[in-house]
């Protein structure tokens, strides 16, 4: 009976060794890919976001705050400005969303009360902002963000003033 001894070939080290590093590249690929795709969506999103966001802030708050035609454009402080009135407690106030020094800004006062535009709580900084009525019981708001990334939306009010009400 013979016996036979096993002799190692220089294969049998190399074949796992190319294959983990056929795994170990594959892996670092995948890796790569994946840290680009979420890079470029985070970016993606985040210029949006900006713009968009602001828009929707106000559209919320004309939903919120629309009836009897407490929904209108004006002036506040020399700023253009959305200006929502609402009734509390049989006390009148008004909420101003408008822009001063590249930010988009929201105040709330009450009727009467002396204050000016610095005094408004920021919501977003902007590039600008513009506002319009864009025809009967509709405005039309264009943002532009501190990326250039520009939104605009259309919001109409369905609620109208009482004096609108009678005419009809």
């Amino acid at each position: 009976m013979r016996f036979r001894t096993q002799r190692n070939h220089m294969i049998d080290f190399l074949f796992p060794v190319a294959l983990f590093f056929v795994f170990a590249v594959s892996a670092l690929t995948v890796i790569l890919l994946a840290t680009n795709i979420y890079r470029s969506t985070t970016e993606r999103s985040s210029l949006n976001y900006t713009a968009g966001t602001s828009l929707s802030y106000i559209t919320e708050k004309i939903h919120q705050g629309d009836e009897k035609g407490n929904v209108s454009l004006g002036t506040f402080d020399g700023h253009d400005a959305l200006i929502l009135e609402q009734e509390y407690n049989d006390e009148t106030y008004f909420t101003y969303i408008y822009t001063d020094q590249n930010e988009l800004k929201e105040l709330f006062v009450k009727d009467g009360v002396q204050t000016d535009a610095a005094s408004g709580k920021t919501i977003l900084p902007i590039k600008s902002f513009t506002m319009k009525e864009a025809g009967n019981s509709s405005f039309s708001f264009t943002c532009i963000d501190q990326d250039g990334q520009k939104a605009s939306s259309i919001v109409s009010i369905r609620s109208t003033s009482d004096s609108e009400r009678s005419s009809q």
